[in-house]
C-alpha cells in the first residue's frame, strides 16, 4: 500500500512542476472534455482543482504507465457538485508538462485508502 509520505511528495512535485511546466489536459478524450460541462466548471478552474489535491483525495498509484512513457500515474478523487471526479494524473517526461490524463465523473465508486475514517 501506498504510504502517505508518498503521496505528499508526488503532491509537492507535481505543483512545483506545473508552477514551472503547466499542465496539458487530454481533452481529445471525449469524456474529458464532456465532464467540463457535466460539472459546471470552467476548463481553467480543473488546474485549481488538480492544484488543491491532498493526500486524503488519493485512491490509487502509482501505477505504471507503458505505452506512451509518461511515467507513473496516479487516481485522485474529488467531489464537485455532487458528482465524484476520477482525476488521473502523470508527471510525465522532465521537461513537459504535468499530464491530466483524466478528468471525468466517476465510473465506479473510488476508494480513498488516505482518508480519515477509513480503516
Amino acid at each position: 500500500m501506498t504510504k502517505l509520505s508518498e503521496v505528499e511528495s508526488f503532491l509537492r512535485l507535481m505543483r512545483v512542476k506545473m508552477r514551472i511546466w503547466q499542465i496539458r489536459f487530454l481533452d481529445d478524450r471525449g469524456k474529458n472534455f464532456q465532464a467540463i460541462g457535466q460539472l459546471e466548471i470552467r476548463p481553467a478552474q480543473r488546474h485549481k482543482i488538480i492544484e488543491e489535491l491532498i493526500a486524503e483525495d488519493y485512491s490509487e498509484g502509482p501505477i505504471l504507465e507503458k505505452m506512451s512513457g509518461w511515467g507513473e500515474m496516479w487516481v485522485f478523487g474529488k467531489w464537485l457538485n455532487k458528482i465524484e471526479v476520477y482525476i488521473k494524473i502523470t508527471l510525465g517526461s522532465e521537461k513537459d508538462p504535468v499530464i491530466c490524463i483524466s478528468f471525468h465523473p466517476a465510473e465506479h465508486p473510488m476508494n480513498y485508502p488516505l482518508k480519515k475514517g477509513n480503516k
